[in-house]
């Protein structure tokens, strides 16, 4: 057995009741099961066998492979990597050699590990041996691959995409004068918070913000943050809330310019004829976000 499967069995028998939790009136939950079986990806200092995850999880490794790349939309191996990547950028900050940062973070070569950042990050582990002031985190959610960035001053940015590459470039545009760095161990508790909401929508996630626009943005995005879990109000009645009745436009531009998703609620404001309207990390998980809030929220009113 190698180390990395007996981590996968120590994870499994220190697993918390909701990672246990992975079967429903004798189905399974696939996304808590894929949420477990991502957790025990980024808990691993290198990937484990497919099998052993499989078997961690009670499901057979040929399933768990098929709907990880039917809802997450890669594999258990890739997304293994793309976590090494992430660990490898953090530790080529490091006062290290590029070798030794290579091995700590699961890869056997630098050169494989080179060839795996160009390709995923666009650049090599070396560009980012910078002095950091955002961190950042990224990992698999039900929405797709998720991205967490923040200052000394809270999360600046929550953002979702289809491909880590991708969302590194836009936190690149959205911040160009920033100094970036992978910071999984600031990170991952926040990161996690957040990937549970998505799962399991709820009232109580106060993380710190370091909110970060104009004066009119700042206040629109305060209003946002006061819409209660499974309500969703349309951009002209979101305009008298911040007591601009006739800056329906500017209230949606504001939503628009919104970094933080999830966190600034933006999902909540729809058209006023109903529909979901525009959505900056895309429609489909605007309607998915609001399905699954007014299910919570039905859910809360049937238990009072």
């Amino acid at each position: 057995m190698s180390s990395a499967e007996r981590r996968v069995r120590q994870a499994k028998r220190a697993a918390s009741p909701a990672q246990r939790a992975l079967t429903s009136r004798g189905r399974i939950d696939w996304p808590r099961t894929l949420l477990a079986a991502c957790r025990d990806l980024e808990r691993s200092d290198s990937p484990p066998s497919l099998a052993a995850l499989a078997s961690n999880l009670g499901v057979s490794a040929e399933e768990l492979q098929r709907q990880f790349r039917r809802r997450l939309g890669t594999s258990p191996k890739a997304y293994g990597q793309a976590i090494a990547l992430n660990r490898l950028a953090r530790l080529s900050r490091r006062a290290i050699s590029a070798l030794e940062a290579t091995l700590e973070a699961g890869f056997e070569s630098t050169s494989a590990a080179y060839a795996l950042a160009r390709r995923s990050l666009g650049e090599p582990p070396g560009r980012l041996r910078a002095a950091a002031r955002i961190g950042w985190w990224m990992g698999l959610s039900d929405l797709g691959w998720m991205l967490m960035a923040a200052t000394e001053g809270g999360i600046c940015s929550l953002a979702f995409g289809a491909r880590p590459g991708e969302l590194l470039e836009e936190l690149r545009a959205d911040f160009p004068g920033a100094m970036l760095a992978s910071d999984e161990e600031r990170l991952s508790t926040w990161f996690d918070a957040v990937r549970e909401f998505i799962l399991l929508p709820r009232e109580a996630l106060d993380l710190p913000l370091d909110v970060q626009g104009t004066a009119f943005q700042s206040k629109v995005w305060r209003a946002l943050r006061k819409v209660p879990l499974g309500e969703t109000l349309s951009y002209g009645a979101l305009a008298r809330r911040v007591g601009s009745s006739t800056a329906a436009r500017a209230v949606a531009n504001a939503c628009g310019a919104n970094r933080i998703a999830l966190l600034i609620p933006c999902h909540r404001v729809i058209s006023a004829g109903g529909e979901p309207g525009g959505y900056r990390w895309g429609e489909a998980r605007k309607r998915a976000l609001l399905a699954r809030e007014g299910a919570a929220r039905s859910d809360l009113q049937a238990a009072q």
